[in-house]
């Protein structure tokens, strides 16, 4: 989205119109000889009148019009008198203003930089600056000319202005030196460089392959590369065999380096039924404090409500209906205990449990607040309970720091302000997001949790459900009884069927669930790019925009989300003259394409059509791209009743959704859902990811494929294996504490 070729461009800074101290953010105004020119970057401590040699390409903003978004900046000190007075009354120089900046120039002329920098004393010869004032200027020339040397020296290693920033924030004027001591302190939690890029520069350097500081980093990359896949820790020795192999040292070579980390507790050990595991810090204390946290609530839990029982038979009259008793226990729990885990697969009744709960704790008078990981599994519990629900993040209140890391306002020292709270979707919850929550809710405060343990686990790292539900020590009440009217969808009968590992009902031509053999790969995507383009439409008026929704395992292969999103992308919205059409990181976007948001963006903007502004746009969003402004480098995507408009730097966080892999689908229900059945990687063929697919459809499954895949995927029932402490660290010294055994 607008002229990406590299350009370069030499002039004088006539105007700095913001700069960002934090991340070194500039627009400044250049004077290029010819024009005045509009330049964004990071360009550090810029001011009026310096001279820039800049690199980068010309963009066109919806609000400010042509801009030169810059790559790289090499800069030098002002050429003469008025240059320097612009640059000194810029800011740039902290403790110098327009009044004084006048004054120094006015008494040192073309000399002024140079006094400033070698005898800064002699600025105490004008009224008014005194000689610790005068030392001051000086320090604080040097320390920005020292980050203006450092940042060119830096781009020498291959880092990027940002990544320079950072450095130099990090390090200060060490940094080169810190770097060449030791490349991979670029790789802390601070720079986040990727340690390829770092080692990379090691070889540069010529570090040898056993620097103890290569093999520490490596161990560390081993450890968050399986964070992942959703490992909280990993056993001690796959740990070292795997950073070993990576790294292409001895076994003996990397545990040195791990029991040095170990010492300094840059790496946490703990055992477990006799096994070693290596955390990061992090990690390991969020798991302790979620264990610490969940017993000291089990030991001194909310109120009880009395008299519930006479509630459960009010609301019965009143609705005319009849509990099953495992609804009225879980409701009897969830209002006598103070915590409670409700889990049960489709058609088993939670929305209506957690319906009477909620009813009960309002007419207790309780402010009850509801919340669920993504914005579609809140906006689909809104709809399902008639109360508002928001996402985990704006619930606590998420701002990202500098370092796009979430940082949560609602805390120890800003609790949510509610009697309970209730949390849908909780196997989707990873164990950082889940610890936020335990440090935000007030004591006292009800916990309620609501999943499906038969679905995948999170995608961050913990298995936060399966672990509660393992321990034995939170009350759990687990629905099993399938109501009359839900057992007249075949998706939800195939969906119990395929949980207790039977293989689901495939010859009956029912109203909500087929399946159609078909053996090839072409075969398969042909038929499914039928069904969604012409077959579901004609028959059942289905949009493939709204409705209709395909899931596939994974990305790759004749059958993955990529090629499942170009091959439907050409039949449901074929290029036309009238369609506007752009390439972003291989991907071709086209108005009229049904995408999703990749990540939560809190501070995307949004417009409904009544006039009304909002920010925030949620991982898993879906819409349609709207309209592509080359010239003003934007694009107008739909959300729901939203319309985001997405600046140039932004359409990265947006993929084709006509496919998306089945992990990215969760908390989501969708009108039609169209599976492939095709032999892939086999780390993606298991019962849990076929379930969680199948209860994703409302009205309508199909399966396409193969009926061995089917049988495959249903007969393979190992659990995504995930190595997290949060278990052991429940149970640990915990016998007999609690007498309340899932139910």
């Amino acid at each position: 989205m607008g002229d990406k070729t590299l350009l370069e461009m030499t002039g004088s800074i006539e105007q700095v119109i913001f700069r960002n101290e934090k991340n070194g953010y500039a627009v400044v105004e250049i004077n290029n000889g010819e024009d005045l020119v509009t330049a964004v970057g990071t360009m550090p401590f810029v001011g009026a009148g310096e001279q820039l040699h800049i690199i980068g390409s010309w963009v066109n903003s919806q609000n400010y019009g042509a801009q030169f978004k810059v790559k790289s900046v090499e800069r030098s000190a002002p050429a003469d008198a008025e240059a320097m007075l612009k640059y000194l009354s810029s800011g740039a120089i902290r403790g110098i203003g327009p009044a004084l900046a006048k004054k120094i120039v006015g008494k040192f002329g073309e000399n002024t930089i140079k006094v400033i920098e070698d005898e800064p004393e002699r600025l105490s010869e004008i009224k008014g600056i005194t000689r610790s004032k005068a030392e001051e200027i000086g320090k604080e020339f040097q320390r920005v000319g020292g980050m203006r040397e450092a940042m060119l020296r830096l781009s020498g290693y291959g880092l990027t202005p940002e990544d320079s920033v950072r450095v130099w924030k990090e390090y200060g004027a060490q940094s080169e030196e810190r770097i060449k001591e030791d490349p991979y302190c670029l790789c802390s939690d601070r720079l986040q460089i990727d340690f390829a890029r770092a080692d990379h520069i090691a070889a540069a350097l010529e570090h040898p392959q056993d620097d103890r500081c290569r093999i520490r980093a490596g161990i560390v990359y081993v450890l968050k590369h399986n964070e992942n896949n959703g490992h909280t820790c990993l056993p001690a020795n796959k740990l070292l065999a795997a950073s070993a192999k990576m790294l292409g040292v001895t076994e003996e070579e990397a545990s040195d380096a791990l029991d040095e980390m170990k010492g300094d507790s840059s790496l946490i050990s703990r055992n477990f039924r006799g096994r070693e595991f290596i955390f990061t810090s992090q990690l390991y204390q969020a798991e302790v404090y979620t264990a610490g946290r969940i017993r000291m609530m089990l030991k001194f839990p909310a109120q009880p409500i009395i008299g519930v029982d006479g509630y459960i038979e009010t609301i019965e009259a009143e609705e005319q209906i009849a509990y099953a008793e495992l609804q009225k226990t879980a409701i009897r729990k969830a209002l006598t205990k103070g915590m409670l885990i409700l889990t049960g697969g489709p058609g088993t009744g939670k929305t209506t449990t957690l319906n009477a709960i909620i009813r009960i704790l309002e007419f207790q008078g309780e402010k009850v607040l509801l919340a669920a990981p993504t914005g579609r599994a809140a906006k689909r519990m809104t709809d399902l309970t008639g109360k508002e629900a928001k996402t985990v993040h704006r619930l606590l209140q998420v701002k990202w720091n500098e370092n796009d890391q979430p940082e949560f306002e609602k805390n120890e020292k800003d609790l949510l302000e509610c009697d309970a709270l209730i949390i849908d979707e909780l196997s989707m919850m990873d164990t950082l997001l889940f610890e936020a929550v335990l440090r935000a809710l007030p004591l006292g405060c009800r916990l309620i949790m609501v999943g499906d343990s038969d679905q995948l686990p999170s995608v961050g790292p913990g298995n936060v459900l399966g672990d509660l539900i393992a321990s034995n020590l939170v009350p759990v009440v687990q629905l099993k009884e399938v109501f009359r009217q839900s057992m007249k969808s075949l998706i939800v009968a195939n969906a119990h069927k395929i949980v207790a590992g039977k293989m689901p009902e495939m010859n009956i031509h029912s109203s909500d669930f087929f399946f159609l053999p078909y053996r090839t790969a072409d075969e398969i995507i042909s038929v499914i790019v039928d069904l969604c383009s012409r077959r579901l439409p004609k028959s059942y008026g289905y949009s493939p925009l709204s409705d209709i929704q395909v899931l596939s395992p994974g990305r790759k292969g004749a059958l993955g989300t990529n090629e499942l999103n170009r091959r439907l992308q050409q039949a449901i919205n074929p290029p036309s003259n009238g369609k506007n059409e752009i390439t972003v990181n291989g991907t071709l976007f086209r108005e009229g394409d049904k995408v999703m948001q990749i990540k939560n963006d809190y501070n995307l903007e949004w417009k409904r059509s009544d006039g009304t502004y909002g920010e925030g746009v949620f991982n898993g969003d879906l819409g349609v791209l709207l309209q592509i402004d080359r010239r003003a480098a934007t694009a107008a995507v739909q959300i729901d009743d939203r319309v985001v408009i997405y600046e140039s730097e932004k359409f990265a966080e947006l993929e084709l959704a006509y496919a998306m892999t089945v992990h990215k689908s969760q908390g989501n229900e969708f009108t039609a859902v169209v599976i492939p059945m095709y032999r892939g990687a086999p780390q993606l063929c298991y019962r849990n990811l076929l379930y969680t697919a199948v209860t994703r459809a409302r009205s309508l499954l199909i399966l396409v494929g193969h009926p061995e895949i089917v049988r495959r995927m249903v007969a393979n029932d190992r659990k995504t294996q995930r190595y997290t402490g949060l278990y052991d660290l429940l149970t640990e010294n915990a016998e007999g504490e609690s007498d309340d055994a899932a139910t």
